[in-house]
């Protein structure tokens, strides 16, 4: 059974650092992009960095780029995000998913000032775990 677990959410002053973990289970890791996400209340979802588990490639989505950053541990199975200098847009639950195409991930950030794309069920990534709650007080 193919599974991603995040944890490490939690309540933050404006400034601090949090680091989420994304344990991953049943999966071949080597031919997955693992993505983070994360939604805001009464916000869509947004994609926020990915990593294709093999090559180590990650990307970021503008507004977090210099802030967080992913990386994964192949032992563990786990795929990480640092997060430093945390604002209070950054309240939200925070999604890992898990996707053979990378592009499902790309697609998702933004680049450089373009926005990044919303998806369908048809484009969407595959795998999703249930979230973990990141609140950021002023």
């Amino acid at each position: 059974q193919l599974q991603l677990v995040e944890s490490g959410g939690g309540l933050v002053q404006s400034g601090g650092s949090l680091k989420l973990s994304c344990a991953t289970s049943g999966f071949t890791l080597d031919y997955y992009t693992i993505g983070w996400f994360r939604q805001a209340p009464g916000k869509g979802r947004e994609g926020i960095s990915c990593i294709h588990f093999k090559s180590g490639a990650s990307y970021y989505t503008d507004s977090v780029k210099g802030r967080f950053t992913i990386s994964r541990d192949n032992t563990k199975k786990t795929v990480y995000l640092q997060m430093s200098n945390l604002k209070p847009d950054d309240t939200a639950v925070y999604y890992c998913a898990a996707d053979e195409r990378r592009s499902r991930c790309l697609k998702t950030l933004a680049n450089d000032g373009a926005k990044g794309e919303a998806t369908t069920p048809s484009s969407d990534m595959d795998y999703w775990g249930k979230g973990t709650l990141v609140t950021v007080s002023s």
